[in-house]
């Protein structure tokens, strides 16, 4: 291996943590604006413990203020620092008005610790502490948020990274964690109800009379077969994200672009940066002008060094990248949404107060009738025509992300079939039993289901402790779905060796396509399984699965 490899064993780093304000206007000290870190170090405590307190607090984002729910007086929340093999006590006091919760997002946690109301427990109430309890089973990136109403829309989302209990196969000087997502001064329910009116409420960039007449002039035919085929659909071929810049702010820790978030660097660190997307709807595209990022983990599990240029990163997935900025020189950490509506950024450099050109968005993409349930998937060209790439070609090698892996020219998009887990799954038995779930919904009258069905209309998904399991995902809509499951992580079968498919607790499933994950429960209990578009999550897709304790006969 190269100096320049990330994969070098352990060295001493600096750690930097992240509690990102709301508002100065708080005044809150700033050790509650950070968490402590215990010691990585054989003497760390066998046991960590938080306490985070829920309540409504004024906000200050860009040039607005308003109020909302916050942990511990923060947006995003305090950054909490555990290490694998502790016990974590984390106590949390609901001093709001309505009940809240908080979900341990990619956790291996005990059902009941999980934090669902109506699976894991009822939620907490107005006054209550609740206090989570369970021994930390992994290492990496994760994050933590509410899992009641709109609360995660208003901020209630924070980051989590646990230090392995051993050597870190990473190599790195110096880390920074960078949280992404999208503000909205409207009351998330109010969101739903313009959604539910008119699914494209938000979408200020459909085509218009005059280009549709420049298409009669180029091609009469195929403009008008066009334009009634997507009609028939009530959906725009700029139908890329159901809620847009039209409404959003988009953050990175917590800070719109003009408050330029800085995080510092040394000459010749290997800086670490841990990017979590805690947005309710937004998927992001980032890049790092003039940088390239080594991507090292994917979901808080560590992979095989992948080199890009850019990465898209859907709601709830986290990807840890290393990269090696120069002395000198100011660098801009630019995430645009994927309908090119807006963008969040933030600056690397050696001093506060540095700053880089920030480039301009993207052009818009456009989704194409190939991305129609029922298209020919040899004719299929991933259903988002991007400007300038070419998407002919063997579909063998198919992104499963719509991350658009292909080079073009010299840029590198991260794709998941270039995602390979560095240590192999413990499970590698073939599965014994197949799961299939179609993703579905009505785009019009905006509602979301799995298998055609509401969470209220659905019969649990029942399974055991230890079975294997083949989990068949068939996306028969027209948008993007980041389904998550609790519990478990799922193994990616993404083209590479089944004992290296990347685990992920989020798998993003782009129109018209089919993903499959093998897993396999370890704890009992009842989990959620859903969309991690809030939006899709509220209006029905949403399945319970209940996971059996293995009959103690059964010597399997």
């Amino acid at each position: 291996m190269t100096d320049s490899t990330p994969y070098l064993g352990r060295r001493d780093f600096v750690r930097v943590t992240v509690g990102i304000t709301a508002t100065a206007a708080l005044g809150a000290s700033p050790r509650s604006l950070f968490a402590a870190v215990a010691p990585r170090s054989a003497t760390a405590p066998r046991a960590v413990e938080y306490d985070l307190v829920i309540d409504r607090g004024g906000v200050r984002i860009g040039d607005r203020s308003g109020s909302a729910p916050m942990i511990n007086e923060t947006i995003p929340g305090p950054l909490l620092r555990l290490r694998e093999g502790q016990e974590a006590i984390l106590r949390v006091t609901n001093n709001l008005d309505e009940d809240t919760s908080i979900h341990w997002h990619g956790l291996l946690v005990p059902a009941d610790m999980d934090g669902v109301p109506g699976f894991s427990y009822d939620g907490i109430k107005p006054g209550e502490t609740f206090t989570y309890r369970f021994n930390v089973r992994q290492a990496g990136t994760y994050w933590y948020h509410s899992h009641s109403g709109g609360q995660e829309q208003q901020g209630m989302y924070a980051p989590l990274v646990i230090d392995p209990a051993g050597e870190d196969p990473v190599r790195y000087d110096r880390e920074h964690t960078i949280v992404l997502s999208d503000w909205t001064d409207e009351d998330p329910m109010d969101v739903l109800r313009n959604l539910k009116g008119n699914s494209a409420y938000y979408n200020y960039g459909k085509r218009t009379v005059p280009g549709f007449v420049t298409g009669l002039f180029d091609d009469p035919g195929a403009t008008l077969r066009d334009r009634t085929s997507w009609g028939r659909m009530r959906m725009d071929p700029t139908d890329i994200a159901d809620v847009t810049g039209a409404t959003y702010s988009y953050l990175l820790n917590g800070k719109v672009s003009a408050d330029n978030w800085t995080g510092l660097f040394q000459e010749g660190e290997r800086v670490r940066l841990r990017f979590i997307n805690a947005a309710a709807m937004s998927f992001f595209d980032v890049k790092i002008p003039g940088l390239k990022m080594t991507v090292v983990q994917a979901d808080g599990q560590d992979v095989e060094p992948v080199r890009v240029d850019e990465f898209r990163i859907a709601v709830a997935e986290t990807y840890d990248v290393i990269v090696r900025p120069e002395t000198g020189s100011a660098y801009t950490i630019f995430a645009q949404s994927m309908d090119r509506s807006g963008f969040a950024r933030g600056t690397l450099a050696e001093a506060e107060g540095g700053e880089a050109d920030v480039p301009a968005l993207d052009e818009r993409p456009l989704r194409t009738m190939a991305m129609m349930p029922g298209m020919d998937m040899s004719e299929m060209d991933m259903g988002i025509d991007m400007p300038g790439m070419d998407m002919s070609g063997d579909m063998s090698e198919m992104d499963h992300a719509a991350m658009g892996h292909a080079v073009e020219g010299d840029v590198k998009r991260l794709a998941y079939s270039d995602l390979a887990a560095l240590e192999p799954n413990r499970d590698l038995r073939e599965p014994t039993r197949d799961i299939a779930l179609r993703l579905t919904g009505d785009m019009e009258r905006y509602f979301w289901t799995l298998n055609d069905k509401k969470l209220s209309q659905s019969d649990p998904i029942r399974l055991t402790v230890g079975e294997r399991v083949r989990l068949i995902m068939t996306n028969e809509t027209m948008m993007e779905h980041p389904m998550h499951l609790h519990g478990v992580f799922m193994e990616l079968q993404n083209g590479g060796p089944a004992a290296f498919a990347p685990r992920k607790h989020t798998i993003s499933v782009p129109p018209n396509e089919t993903v499959e994950a093998h897993l396999t429960f370890d704890e009992p209990g009842a989990w959620a399984f859903h969309c991690h578009l809030l939006y899709h999550m509220m209006t029905g897709m949403f399945v319970r699965v209940e996971v059996a304790a293995q009959n103690a006969e059964d010597p399997s």
